[in-house]
């Protein structure tokens, strides 16, 4: 199975975007069965709260329901268990590797670093921007995680054939 984690500041605005994002992608491409996601914060100050209610209703407006989502802090054992971390930002990834054994900061990237489209480094958090933030935020985590699928297709086609032997 290939886990990928996406993180965010508050696991309420990007990182549960980019996660509604790339596990609809997963499932239309048919990897649900060797492609794992999930995402998490950074910080512990929301943690068990619903996503940001802009965020929900950006989301909705694409067939995205990320109503059921709680937010949840990253844990030491996250580092060892996914094999992707992607962060949304520069503050995220210094967190991360900060918090990470040395050993695990080669799978600690920006998602961004996945894009095709956009020339941005990061994902801008839109917390306390106005609501055009938030569909910002679907557009670059959209952009990025169809690169991040295409990286992944090779080795999940290849799982797929290990698990139908």
């Amino acid at each position: 199975m290939i886990k990928i984690l996406f993180v965010c500041t508050a696991n309420i605005c990007r990182s549960p975007t980019a996660e509604a994002i790339f596990r609809r992608m997963v499932r239309e491409a048919g990897f649900s069965d060797v492609i794992d996601s999930d995402s998490a914060s950074t910080t512990a100050h929301h943690e068990g709260e619903t996503p940001d209610s802009r965020a929900q209703l950006a989301c909705r407006k694409r067939g995205l329901d990320i109503s059921q989502h709680r937010a949840r802090q990253i844990r030491p054992e996250d580092f060892e268990e996914f094999d992707l971390i992607l962060a949304m930002d520069w503050e995220n990834l210094t967190e991360l590797q900060q918090r990470s054994p040395a050993c695990y900061h080669p799978k600690i990237q920006l998602l961004m670093r996945y894009a095709n489209d956009y020339d941005a480094a990061v994902v801008p958090d839109p917390y306390y921007g106005i609501n055009e933030g938030f569909n910002l935020v679907i557009e670059y985590c959209t952009d990025a995680c169809n690169g991040l699928l295409e990286t992944l297709e090779k080795k999940a086609k290849q799982l797929q054939r290990q698990r139908g032997l």
